[in-house]
């Protein structure tokens, strides 16, 4: 697989995963400004932004550490132009998530941070 294959797989397991948990799917792979946000999905009152991080083993570091400053910031500008375009009011109430999986030896471990980081603006 490549890159986009091997993250498009982790991406679907994250949305199987929530949707396990009760989350509904609204959007998967939002594109605008030269940035994505991998899944847009309500959890009870909240539209929630994730970003989805994979890593095979954690000689890297662990796939959370991944979601930096500048990465946070990209994803909240992005989730400020997807409420505008989609017409939500500026009230709405959002939340910022990350889903980490490591997948070591075919054995995925999925970790989801509800509230991950509050918005940068």
């Amino acid at each position: 697989m490549n890159k986009r294959q091997v993250g498009d797989y982790y991406e679907s397991l994250a949305c199987t995963y929530l949707q396990g948990e009760g989350v509904r799917i609204v959007e998967r792979n939002y594109r605008a400004l030269r940035g994505e946000i991998d899944i847009i999905a309500r959890d009870g009152k909240y539209l929630v932004f994730i970003e989805v991080k994979y890593r095979r083993d954690k000689r890297f570091g662990a796939p959370e550490a991944a979601v930096t400053f500048s990465k946070q910031r990209q994803i909240c500008k992005l989730s400020k132009l997807y409420l505008y375009s989609k017409k939500y009011s500026t009230d709405f109430p959002i939340r910022y998530d990350v889903i980490a999986i490591t997948d070591v030896d075919n054995t995925a471990t999925i970790r989801w941070y509800k509230n991950a980081f509050d918005h940068v603006g």
